[in-house]
Formats: structure tokens, sequence, C-alpha cells
């Protein structure tokens, strides 16, 4: 059973209701807080219902991508969409195709913004495959549209690491780097977009460093205070060599500020 859509007034034009996806997710968490500092109306799309208790700034709408229920009711009066849900790959096309479905039958024609990864065209990944799909949607949806790709985030660079923790060696992608960019440093760029012109595709977003696996996972390591060997992983298949050709990589745009150890000491104080 989907709740009803929290009321809120729409915004004017120059301060329109911007509805948030995945607002509960570590990216969507961020922008909507990014969008709220900036002192705009905010709607979160969950598939859960307000927690309890829960007394942040933006609303707060009930709805699910992957059937289209409550969806209709999440798109009402938004001028502007930031698309952060994702389910993986699994259901992404379909979900993106729903909500600029809605947003055409809302009849406002809001600016969608929609969040992909570097790379989509270049590595060969079921999860990559479903973003350029997914890209294509936003394009040919006949919504005005912008779209930015970033770099892996650093807690996803963790978690690979902290997947291993009761193993006696960590593994690494032998031969593979990663520019890992903040998701914060994310977020304050979709906010910034998202408040701006529909501009197609934008620059891409990459963090200050392109970094060797290894290397990385050494550093997280030894941020979790644990001893462990790194051992190299040779992995094969296209996809591991796109990602060995540097395909997911963006150096002409190393805009993030924040360093890979600089996340790690932030994450454990």
């Amino acid at each position: 059973m989907v709740e009803p859509v929290e009321p809120v007034e729409s915004g004017t034009d120059a301060e329109p209701l911007v509805l948030v996806t995945g607002g509960t997710g570590t990216l969507g968490r961020a922008v909507v807080r990014g969008l709220s500092a900036r002192g705009l109306a905010v709607r979160l799309l969950s598939r859960r219902p307000r927690p309890a208790g829960d007394r942040g700034p933006c609303r707060w709408a009930t709805g699910d991508l992957t059937t289209g229920e409550g969806v209709d009711a999440a798109v009402s009066g938004a001028g502007v969409i930031v698309h952060c849900a994702t389910t993986l790959g699994r259901g992404d096309v379909a979900a993106t195709r729903r909500l600029a479905d809605a947003a055409h039958r809302a009849g406002s024609r809001p600016h969608l913004v929609y969040i992909s990864i570097v790379g989509v065209d270049r590595v060969p990944l079921p999860y990559y495959r479903a973003k350029l799909a997914a890209e294509r949607v936003v394009a040919e949806s006949g919504l005005p549209w912008t779209v930015l790709r970033a770099t892996q985030f650093h807690d996803l660079i963790a978690r690979v690491t902290d997947a291993q923790r009761l193993s006696p060696v960590a593994l690494a992608l032998a031969g593979v780097r990663f520019q890992p960019v903040d998701a914060e440093e994310v977020a304050e760029r979709l906010a910034d977009l998202a408040v701006g012109e529909p501009a197609g595709r934008v620059p891409d977003m990459g963090g200050p460093q392109v970094r060797d696996h290894a290397e990385l996972t050494r550093a997280t390591l030894r941020a979790r205070g644990r001893r462990r060997p790194v051992l190299p992983l040779w992995l094969p298949g296209a996809a591991f060599r796109g990602y060995r050709a540097g395909g997911h990589l963006a150096p002409d745009h190393a805009v993030g500020r924040i360093t890979y150890e600089e996340y790690l000491a932030g994450a454990v104080r």
C-alpha cells in the first residue's frame, strides 16, 4: 500500500519543487541536504514510508519505480527531478522510463537530472550497459535533461575491502586503477545542476587522484587497523579489460578535492 504524498507548495519559478529519487541512499541523502540548504522545496521518493521520528526538512513520497505505484503522485508539482535511484542494473531502464512517463503525465515538463557512471560506454559490465541505456531514455524522453557521469565513490572502494574483513588476505584487482570521488562532492554538483538550466551531458566528474587498486586496498586496511597481505586478482573478460584500459577513469576531469585517505580519516572518526 503506497502512502499519500505529503503536501508541499510547488515553489516559485526561481525555486521549483525538486523531487529526488533514491533519496535515502548514500548519494540521494546528500543531494537532499544540498538542495535543502539552498532553501529549495524538496520531496524525497522512497519505496519505504518515512521513519517514525524523522524530522528532516524535505517532504516524503512513498512510491516504487519498479512497479510505478505512487510515482505519478510523487512527480506531481515537481519542476526538477534528480534521479538517483538505482536497482544496480536489474530494472534501471524500465524505472527511468516510468519516471519520464509520469513526468509527461504531470504536464509540467520538469528538468530531469540523471547521475550516471564514467565509462558506461567503454566498460561492458551489465550494470554499466543498463546505466547507458537509462541515459538514452533520459535524452530521448522529450523532457529538458542533464546527465552527469561520475567515477566510483570512495565508499564503494572501501566496501570492496571491508567485505573481505574475515579473510586472511585482501584481494585487489590486478592492473586496475580507480579514481574515487567523494559522494558529497558529487551531490553538490548535482544540486548545482538541478538549479541550473538543462545542459544535456555535462563534463564528467572524477576524484582528485588515479590510484592502483592494490594501493587503495592497503590504505583501507591501514585505516581500519588491520594487517593483511594484499594479493592481485586477475579477472578475465571484456569488462575487466575495459577496467585495465582505464575506460572508467576521467583524468582530465579530476575536479574532486577530497582524497581517499581524507575520506577514510573522516569515516573512522
